[in-house]
């Protein structure tokens, strides 16, 4: 069964390893290419026999690569030595395993059948008794390499692809190569460096030290290579949640398109069509091209790898001779990492919506929108009963209500979805500055330490506090904001302690996130990540729920830093961050994508934006100091 299983493994590694792409045999005479891929020489000659009457170059049948024949020929090619051996020692270990078992094996070197108890490694033959004593006592053979009976069943020799004799130069047979000029990319000998090699425009080292400073180069060639990869994956995450959402906007304007259809239905159910099939031509030329873009990025990339790859088992397979007469080809191919530049996402071309005015039979039944844009559809200010002094915090319940918190006046008000006054909370508030909704309508509102839960109704429940360690116990622990994803989870920001404090819905305690930049302005949204932002560092920055960071990055317009206020997301993970652009006066409203690459901006001309968030028909809401903003998508 070992010798089976020996078999199978040597024939897996000469199918992937040793089999020529062209006769898909074992190498014979390998010759490399210049794009590293290897061939037999007699595969080659017959290529090239059919490439007339452009015999002066040959294209690798693996990549299409072309390599120029040299002047004496294909022989000319660098060989492959260690495929070579590595081809010898396997047919050899084949030969070894292919044997009759051990205990039928005759003796190989006299005819009198006698059974083989040992065999010769250097003469790859089985030995009786006796041709084992002669073979002991020939002066010749006497360092030959003896092994037993038993052994030999099993022992695989170790492949030993490495020359262990210094080259010797083919000009000066009897001078070993001992120089690398770097001038000319070739190795020399001592006679060669003070003859040919002795001008003073040639730069030669020795061997060791050439073979040395390659092999530095190739480790930092291939440590920016691991750079190229992180720049790819940021390319390929960020056309990733370009595709998603473009995916979710034009599901909901097919959605709003097919609204506006039933009403009209009567009059216009062919514009509608007509309507619909231009977004889905429009859609899928952009889609089209995220994904040439997609698929080119990752094209780049298998090529690159591809070459990394080879360049690798040449490193660790080829002997320092062998990588410096190679060291023009491998540096020649390495050059791809000046040109592995990857396309990155154009986030405008994934959104599209539909404005769709009252239409009547004779007129189109909307507009197809190629980039988003938002107009102030309602304002909340000047409330006989409920005007506002600091609005400074958000939400919306499921029935389309909106709950503001007025951190000057101490008070959680209530509105409907135009904007008319409710009701004030009756529960005595002291410092409040975030609030949040769970999908059951609980409201949750920061207050000094503690959060606060109350209803629909604004009629407190209870209370709870955010746990911290003995060791916190004497750090400011307010809490700076709160968020709630979809499972309910809440997300509290402590800008004392440096940490989020992530809750079930009951109170009770699931995880501490530390983070530096925690701060006691921070603001925090939270979708299967969270999302907060830094006002005094101009910082937006994302984590797992463990606490890994995805991105950090600084929040500006035309160079110049903003101070970002507050934070939320939409249904698609897009984030949205209300931001300051000067101490107290003029602010907006920025538009940034799942993977933290801005967009573009969605609401300006604002006062003192802070909270903001979104109700059920998705139109955007802001806290504006002393107003709330609803903004509507057209």
């Amino acid at each position: 069964m070992a010798e089976a299983a020996a078999t199978s493994v040597l024939g897996t590694i000469s199918r992937g390893h040793l089999e020529c792409p062209i006769c898909c045999c074992r190498f014979t005479d390998p010759k490399i290419l210049d794009c590293l891929h290897s061939l037999c020489l007699n595969c080659l000659e017959e290529l090239i026999s059919r490439q007339q009457p452009r015999a002066e170059e040959i294209p690798c049948p693996v990549c299409r690569r072309v390599t120029a024949v040299p002047d004496t020929g294909l022989q000319g090619l660098p060989n492959c030595f260690f495929l070579s051996a590595l081809v010898d020692e396997f047919n050899k270990q084949e030969r070894l395993l292919g044997d009759a078992p051990a205990d039928t094996r005759k003796c190989e070197e006299c005819d009198e059948g006698l059974e083989a108890v040992s065999r010769c490694l250097d003469c790859c033959k089985f030995i009786c008794t006796k041709c084992l004593e002669s073979h002991e006592r020939m002066k010749s053979m006497r360092h030959h390499r003896i092994i037993g009976q038993e052994q030999n069943r099993f022992d695989v020799t170790p492949i030993n692809t490495r020359k262990k004799a210094t080259p010797q130069c083919n000009q000066h047979t009897n001078q070993n190569l001992c120089f690398y000029c770097e001038t000319c990319k070739t190795l020399a000998c001592g006679k060669c460096a003070a003859l040919d090699h002795r001008a003073t425009e040639h730069e030669y080292r020795e061997v060791e030290d050439a073979i040395r400073s390659y092999r530095q180069d190739v480790g930092e060639i291939l440590q920016r290579f691991e750079q190229s990869k992180e720049e790819f994956k940021v390319a390929d995450d960020s056309l990733t949640n370009a595709r998603n959402r473009l995916s979710i906007i034009v599901t909901r304007a097919c959605t709003n398109i097919t609204t506006k259809e039933e009403e009209e239905i009567a009059k216009i159910r062919d514009k509608s069509r007509f309507l619909r099939d231009k977004v889905s031509q429009i859609v899928a030329e952009r889609d089209r091209q995220f994904e040439r873009a997609q698929q080119s990025n990752r094209d780049k990339m298998e090529w690159a790898e591809q070459i990394v790859a080879t360049v690798n088992d040449l490193m660790q397979q080829a002997d320092g001779f062998e990588l410096l007469d190679l060291k023009p080809k491998v540096m020649h191919n390495l050059e791809f990492q000046k040109e592995l530049e990857f396309e990155q996402a154009q986030h405008r071309l994934s959104f599209i919506g539909v404005n769709c005015p009252d239409v009547v039979t004779d007129t189109d039944l909307g507009e197809v929108l190629q980039e988003e844009r938002w107009e102030l559809r309602e304002e909340i200010s000047d409330v006989v009963l409920a005007e506002f002094e600091c609005a400074t915090g958000v939400v919306c319940l499921s029935n389309g209500d909106i709950a503001v918190i007025d951190s000057d006046k101490k008070q959680l008000m209530n509105f409907t979805s135009t904007g008319k006054y409710k009701t004030t909370g009756g529960e005595k508030l002291n410092e409040l500055w975030g609030v949040a909704a769970t999908s059951e309508d609980l409201l949750l509102v920061t207050d000094e330490g503690f959060v606060k839960v109350f209803d629909s109704n604004l009629q407190f429940i209870r209370q709870f506090e955010p746990s911290q360690n003995e060791d916190d116990v004497d750090t400011d622990s307010r809490l700076t904001d709160i968020a709630v994803d979809k499972n309910n989870r809440i997300a509290v920001a402590i800008g004392g302690r440096k940490l989020i404090s992530l809750h079930h819905q009951d109170g009770s305690f699931i995880t501490a996130i530390p983070n530096g930049m925690v701060g006691n302005d921070s603001a925090i949204a939270i979708r299967e990540r969270i999302i907060f932002t830094n006002y005094e560092e101009s910082r937006l920055l994302c984590t797992t729920y463990t606490g890994d960071e995805v991105f950090n990055i600084n929040t500006s317009l035309d160079g110049e830093p903003v101070r970002p206020c507050g934070v939320c997301c939409n249904d698609a993970g897009d984030i949205y961050v209300s931001v300051n652009l000067k101490e107290g006066e003029d602010g907006e409203v920025h538009h940034y994508s799942a993977g933290g690459v801005f967009i573009g901006r969605v609401a300006r001309g604002l006062y003192c934006p802070l909270g903001l968030t979104f109700t059920p028909s998705r139109d955007l809401v802001v806290a504006d100091k002393f107003s709330v903003k609803i903004f509507k998508r057209v």
